[in-house]
């Protein structure tokens, strides 16, 4: 994600290719005005254009039988359950449905939009990306060799308390929620989202059983890192804050570990500001997992095509929910050699030595 935009949209039109689509076709959408597109999709109108015809591509083969929305139809749908976690009168009317009509056509659309990951959610693969997104992370606070900041983020759901899985969707909060594993960039860009878990899952554990978290400490990416909080173990490519500072330049370190960590809740702020439905996801079970994983990496998509066309969130709504502490393992693992790598990586860049004047000078 560290194109310029123009040079972003034309890599996006290569990769999706003509097929017939018209970037600037007529679509139900033309009918608000910029006031409203707003209101009701919290985009713009060439983001929304943009969505749309990569949408349409994909829809071919995805469109329900049973429906007599068209495709651009059940986008707008979408777009706008997603924008306010209900969908607005205003669109029903304009369809012809009704709330409960849409879900499975939200259900759709969402699973189409998160297949779309591949193509607009990108962790730095080559040895020239990777260079360039660690010193632009390294420009922004200090630490060298950081791909991005890795949490695990929590969206609430609603469970039956009868439901023998209940317990298992309580987090460290106290509330139910499922969590999904996020690593984003120094400017909030998403470079990957994975899985959909219980929110009782450990950070630890989510992380170890990710395909992000096996290929990073299996050195595919090098000797990278990734900012991780206090949830996780401390390895040599999950680099967390020191627990008890005792000197200067640890808490230098820290300053600068929270400065970059903080991005992950801004960006995790934004999107759920733009993005309503993930401030509540409705009811799960353990067997929609799946669908619920859809609607989160498509908000994923969606907010890094928004940010590409410089699209404002909306205001938020109170301040920005704060990353969960995460769930710590009661005996966390210490590698002694990434405690010392650490220390060195803080002698390195954030020792600053005290030149006192003697009394005779």
């Amino acid at each position: 994600m560290a194109y310029a935009l123009p040079v972003w949209l034309a890599v996006q039109e290569e990769l999706l290719g003509n097929d017939g689509a018209d970037f600037e076709s007529p679509s139900c959408f033309d009918d608000f005005d910029d006031e409203a597109l707003f209101r009701l999709f919290h985009l713009d109108k060439p983001c929304i254009a943009f969505i749309l015809d990569a949408a349409r591509i994909r829809m071919k083969g995805a469109a329900l039988k049973k429906t007599s929305m068209s495709v651009d139809e059940m986008v707008m749908v979408t777009l706008n359950y997603y924008a306010h976690g209900a969908s607005s009168s205003t669109i029903l009317q304009r369809v012809g449905q009704v709330q409960t009509d849409c879900l499975p056509v939200i259900n759709t659309v969402s699973g189409v939009i998160a297949g779309m990951s591949d193509q607009f959610i990108s962790f730095p693969i080559t040895h020239d990306s990777k260079k360039k997104v660690a010193l632009k992370n390294k420009k922004y606070c200090g630490i060298p060799g950081v791909l991005g900041v890795l949490a695990a983020a929590h969206f609430r759901i609603r469970v039956s308390p009868y439901e023998d899985s209940f317990r298992s969707f309580v987090n460290s909060s106290g509330y139910t929620s499922v969590v999904s594993q996020l690593i984003c960039d120094s400017d909030g860009n998403i470079l990957s989202v994975e899985k959909c878990c219980l929110g009782s899952m450990f950070d630890q554990k989510l992380w170890e059983s990710s395909f992000k978290g096996r290929e990073m400490e299996e050195e595919i990416h090098g000797p990278y890192s990734v900012i991780g909080g206090k949830g996780y173990n401390l390895s040599k490519h999950v680099l967390t804050p020191v627990s008890e500072p005792a000197n200067s330049s640890e808490n230098r370190f820290n300053d600068a570990h929270a400065k970059i960590h903080n991005v992950m809740q801004t960006a995790l702020g934004c999107m759920k500001s733009r993005f309503r439905c993930l401030m509540q996801l409705g009811f799960t079970l353990e067997s929609t997992l799946d669908k619920k994983s859809n609607i989160i990496k498509a908000c994923c998509v969606l907010h890094n095509i928004a940010k590409k066309f410089s699209v404002p969130p909306p205001p938020i709504l109170g301040k920005f929910e704060a990353l969960k502490p995460g769930k710590q393992l009661s005996e966390p693992e210490i590698n002694p050699e990434a405690v010392k790598a650490r220390r060195e990586l803080i002698m390195a860049h954030f020792y600053k030595p005290s030149y006192r004047r003697s009394a005779q000078s």
